[in-house]
């Protein structure tokens, strides 16, 4: 039996790592191994950016994707959270009997893992675009400059 509450939380909190698809589909579920690589990436960019500086043109590259890692487990978080019971048992719980359905039920800790996922998802997307922005347009500025003498 899977749960949908237990599966919004592994989403927010472990969701970069992979925990919500080895807890839903296994450890045989490529997408889950394949999570940490983003997530290694924007972490080794936030690294770089810290010893090197924030003019590392690829720290720029990576550092946002960290950010969309995030948004989208968040997202993932949302929509297992807002998922009627009958949908989550049907995907995840298809031999579950009717006694066994409450597996699939929401209640304030799943409401509470939505609003956290919202808040989180939420910044963490905001944030990798305006850094991407914000450095793509300096580049821009200190290019015109170089042109321009």
């Amino acid at each position: 039996m899977k749960n949908k509450t237990l599966s919004a939380w592994l989403c927010v909190l472990g969701g970069p790592l992979g925990l919500h698809r080895f807890y839903l589909f296994g450890l045989a579920d490529l997408i889950g191994w394949a999570l940490p690589i983003p997530t290694a990436l924007g972490m080794y960019g936030l690294m770089r950016a810290r010893g090197l500086g924030v003019d590392d043109h690829l720290s720029w590259l990576l550092i946002p994707l960290l950010g969309f890692v995030i948004a989208a487990c968040s997202l993932n978080a949302i929509v297992y959270g807002l998922m009627s019971a009958d949908k989550w048992n049907a995907r995840f719980n298809a031999g579950a009997s009717e006694q066994d359905t409450g597996a699939g039920s929401s209640n304030w800790l799943t409401i509470l893992a939505v609003i956290g996922a919202l808040m989180l998802g939420a910044t963490a997307l905001m944030g990798a675009l305006a850094y991407s922005f914000q450095r793509y347009f300096e580049w821009q500025i200190e290019l015109a400059r170089q042109i321009s003498q």
